[in-house]
C-alpha cells in the first residue's frame, strides 16, 4: 500500500484556534478600532467574489494566500492532477472557518474532476467530487488533497 491513508473523513489533525488564524487590525485615526481581522491561513475565495468597501470588511483575506487550484491525488488511480477547486464544503476546526473559505488540514473541499473524465453509472459526467487536504497549506505554499471516493 501506499502512503496514502482515504479513510473519510481523515482523523483531525490539532485543532486551529481563532488567535492562530486571524490577525487583529487597528484601524481609525488613534488605531483605536480594533474590530477587523486579516485571515493569516490559506483561503479559498470563489471566482465571482468581489471585496467589500475597506471601510465595512470585517474581515480580509490576502490576495496572497487566495488559492484557485489543488494537487488532488485519485487513490485508485495511484495519480495526482492540479484540479480548480469549487468551494469548501467543510473545515473541522470551525463553522466560521468554513464559511470564510479557509483551508487547514482535514478541511473538505470540492474540486472540479471534468478533465478526469469520471463517468457515472448512468453514463453522465462527473464533474464536482469531494476531497480532502492533507498537508498544511500554509507550510508549503500549495495544497495537497486525497480524493474521497
Amino acid at each position: 500500500s501506499s502512503g496514502i491513508n482515504a479513510e473519510w473523513p481523515l482523523r483531525p489533525g490539532k485543532a486551529v484556534g481563532e488567535d492562530e488564524v486571524f490577525k487583529v487590525l487597528a484601524t481609525g485615526k488613534r488605531r483605536k478600532k480594533t474590530w477587523k481581522r486579516m485571515v493569516t491561513k490559506v483561503t479559498f475565495v470563489g471566482e465571482e467574489f468581489t471585496r467589500k468597501p475597506p471601510k465595512y470588511e470585517r474581515f480580509i483575506r490576502p490576495m496572497g494566500l487566495r488559492f484557485k487550484k489543488a494537487h488532488v491525488t485519485h487513490p485508485e488511480l495511484k495519480a495526482t492532477f492540479c484540479l480548480p477547486m469549487i468551494g469548501v464544503k467543510k473545515n473541522p476546526n470551525s463553522p466560521m472557518y468554513t464559511q470564510l473559505g479557509v483551508i487547514t488540514k482535514g478541511t473538505v473541499i470540492e474540486v472540479n474532476v471534468s478533465e478526469l473524465g469520471l463517468v457515472t453509472t448512468g453514463g453522465k459526467v462527473v464533474w464536482g467530487k469531494y476531497a480532502q487536504v492533507t498537508n498544511h497549506p500554509e507550510n508549503d505554499g500549495c495544497i495537497n488533497a486525497v480524493l474521497l471516493v
